[in-house]
């Protein structure tokens, strides 16, 4: 995706704040009206909707609901999750993914990475916990991101150049590359290394401030 694709799917889209409802009650006896999702289960069942149409139907028909307990992870939001269910890669639990993210072919996506709209991660590529993508940075084949690496995205602006990753790069653990940098095929950079230029392929890095 491109910066403009992104910031007209960020401005058109509705602000939503997703949630999932256990209820417990007469639910055969409330209007969910058509935006809500509902699985009944005897005396009870499960509602999936925004907050924000759900709120006033729990306080309207609170003589028919006996009990509730709401689940969200999100607030306001214009961007949604990816559907990873058939994403052909690992997937690790707490990963937090946008839509609008290419995960390639035997990618690996550890605890706590996050990976904003427009990034693209490479096959057999590694993103580590806890490491940062910004929206619309490449990531190339086989590449390590270490855990804890900043990779700045460029979302905001059309006319800046996103990070981009060539194949088989190591970047260590707590490492920061700022927007718009280009690394070439088989660089190294080191732990806690800032990159503020481009990197040459082959190149090793080592100094604190590049």
């Amino acid at each position: 995706m491109d910066t403009k694709e992104i910031l007209e799917r960020i401005q058109n889209n509705n602000k939503r704040t997703l949630v999932k409802i256990y209820i417990q009650g007469k639910l055969d006896q409330v209007t969910f009206g058509p935006d809500v999702r509902v699985i009944r289960m005897g005396e009870g069942g499960m509602v999936f909707g925004d907050w924000e149409v759900l709120q006033p139907i729990l306080a309207n028909y609170s003589s028919v609901i006996e009990d509730y307990v709401v689940e969200g992870d999100r607030r306001n939001s214009t961007i949604d999750l990816l559907d990873i269910k058939n994403v052909d890669a690992r997937v690790e639990p707490g990963a937090i993914i946008r839509e609008g993210v290419t995960i390639e072919k035997d990618a690996v996506i550890m605890m706590g990475a996050c990976i904003n709209i427009g990034a693209r991660i490479g096959e057999k590529a590694l993103i580590d916990m806890n490491a940062v993508i910004g929206g619309r940075a490449s990531i190339g084949k086989r590449c390590h991101v270490g855990a804890g690496v900043v990779i700045k995205g460029v979302i905001s602006s059309p006319h800046a150049s996103p990070v981009t990753i060539e194949d088989d790069v190591i970047i260590g653990p707590n490492a920061v590359i700022m927007e718009g940098i280009h690394i070439g095929t088989g660089a190294i950079i080191g732990a806690g290394c800032i990159v503020t230029k481009d990197v040459q392929a082959g190149e090793v890095i080592h100094s604190p401030i590049y």
